[in-house]
């Protein structure tokens, strides 16, 4: 039997031949078998790249795909369809190595960045001898035709695809110093208005054909949508942002800094704005109250953890500041001094910022002297708890307590002894943040608390990222309530002894209750 050949993927670079590592031009040189993949009705790319280097008899082998957008009639639809394929393609491949033969598979730019081999790489690389060659990727290439610098110092570099959905494309452009933005074609016109609301669309280049002998360049605000081919990309260089830096831009606007003779203008004086808290509501755009929407349509800056923050549309003009979750107070300063400077500014909370959210932190470090001129105004969410008692039915339609089992701010021992007085009261219970992957044992010995006041068969709703499109609702008892599945995405309830469930699975607790005889 003979022995098993090589499968070589080798990256070809973004269309120059010049471009091609000798290690890659060696391989092709050295390979039994060429593969290269093809589009619908169009000759392979990857082919006219590489076509000198194939070596007499080499046999070649063709990768054509059945289809290149979404539409087919396919059982599986274009997911299927290209499934199949590549099932196809590497029970091809397969044959040759068998037989012993090498396969050099050609792959333009970089095999493993956007790139259709690493599917092939997948499926063959456990069972046969793999080798990947680096190639130059075509953002490289374009950001050498444009001779401007992408990224310096301590800037942040984000590859984005263009397929992505246009808020999200244009709020991670708003998070970064410099850009690339692959996949453009039909994606264009949504690509151009992302960056228009992430302010990014002055000092954003359009490449076409990077390295290859039409390659252009120009400004993305003058591309004609209709024009832009599959072979193009976007590249936003972190300079757009750095006005201050040494240099010239590719369009020739000079950023060096001022000379020292010219004086610099003094900036204009603001008064003190007010500072707004945002509740954004447990997820779904549409618990975001008109008020809250309307606040954060007119503000420069939006404050916050980071998921929060993501949840926030990106505009012209709006400044995002995320971080950690456990930074609240540092955060709430910042707000304060930008709003303290005349910058609008909004922090925002999921569900309420006044229950467990931003709006304390903020009052907090309000009380400094410092901040005693900045207003503070709290706009009011949907919380949490009304999101799950609504899935849930009416858990809470009498009195309840809400309680946070987080140690960080308070002890174990006054989470505990709260939870005993709820439960003395006969109160139903909202419990907040139940556990985290660091903490485990709040949540189980909650359970043995309250099961100290109450019956083994009190109504238990857990809701699981209610409001998103993965959420889940489960209606249980307190003794059959499995600790070991809570974690912080989900919200607890725990009824009152005379809360009920309806033959419907919706629970629900009376308005009235029984007069309490004491000794």
């Amino acid at each position: 039997m003979s022995a098993l050949g090589q499968f070589s993927i080798v990256g070809l670079g973004p269309g120059d031949p010049d471009l091609i590592t000798r290690k890659a031009a060696r391989l092709i040189g050295e390979a039994d078998v060429v593969a290269y993949h093809a589009g619908v009705r169009k000759s392979s790319h990857a082919r006219r790249i590489a076509a000198d280097l194939f070596p007499d008899g080499v046999i070649e082998e063709e990768l054509r795909y059945p289809v290149t957008t979404g539409t087919t009639d396919h059982p599986g639809g274009y997911v299927g369809a290209l499934a199949d394929f590549y099932e196809q393609s590497a029970a091809r491949m397969t044959a040759h190595l068998d037989a012993g033969r090498s396969i050099a598979l050609l792959a333009e730019g970089d095999p493993l960045f956007y790139g259709s081999a690493m599917y092939l790489h997948d499926r063959l690389s456990p069972d046969y001898p793999t080798e990947v060659v680096p190639g130059v990727p075509a953002y490289a290439a374009a950001t050498a035709a444009l001779g401007t610098p992408l990224v310096r110092q301590d800037d942040v570099l984000t590859v984005l695809a263009g397929t992505l959905p246009e808020p999200e494309l244009a709020r991670r452009l708003a998070d970064t110093d410099g850009a690339v933005i692959m996949k453009l074609g039909r994606t264009f016109p949504a690509v151009r208005r992302a960056l228009h609301a992430a302010g990014r669309l002055d000092g954003a280049w359009y490449v076409e054909r990077a390295s290859m002998p039409e390659q252009e360049w120009r400004p993305v605000a003058e591309v004609d949508p209709a024009t832009v081919p599959y072979f193009s990309l976007i590249v936003v260089p972190g300079d757009a942002l750095h006005a201050d830096r040494p240099g010239r831009m590719r369009d020739g606007r000079d950023v060096a800094p001022a000379p020292s003779s010219i004086p610099t203008p003094p900036p204009l004086e603001r008064s003190t704005s007010e500072l707004l808290v945002v509740g954004l509501g447990p997820g779904p755009a549409d618990w975001l109250t008109p008020e809250a929407s309307t606040a954060l349509a007119e503000v420069e800056h939006v404050i916050g953890y980071a998921p929060y923050v993501d949840r926030v549309p990106q505009r012209p003009g709006l400044k995002r500041h995320a971080s950690g979750n456990t930074v609240e107070v540092d955060r709430a300063r910042h707000a304060l001094q930008l709003a303290r400077d005349g910058e609008r500014v909004a922090v925002v909370s999921g569900g309420d910022a006044g229950v467990f959210g931003m709006a304390a932190a903020v009052f907090e470090a309000a009380d400094d002297p410092e901040f005693a001129d900045v207003p503070v105004r709290v706009l009011p969410g949907v919380t949490a708890i009304q999101a799950v008692a609504a899935r849930a039915g009416a858990p809470i339609g009498a009195d309840f307590a809400v309680l946070s089992l987080s140690d960080r701010l308070k002890p174990w021992d006054v989470i505990a002894r709260r939870l005993r007085a709820i439960a003395e009261a006969d109160l139903v219970l909202g419990i907040y943040n139940p556990a985290s992957r660091s903490r485990r044992d709040q949540i189980v010995d909650a359970r043995a608390v309250l099961l100290e006041h109450r019956s083994p068969d009190t109504v238990v709703i857990v809701g699981r990222d209610i409001g998103r499109t993965e959420e889940s609702l489960t209606v249980t008892t307190l003794g059959d309530l499995d600790a070991h599945r809570i974690d912080m995405k989900c919200l607890l309830i725990i009824g009152a002894t005379s809360t009920r469930v309806t033959a419907a699975g919706k629970a629900w607790t009376p308005r009235s209750v029984a007069a309490m005889v004491t000794p």
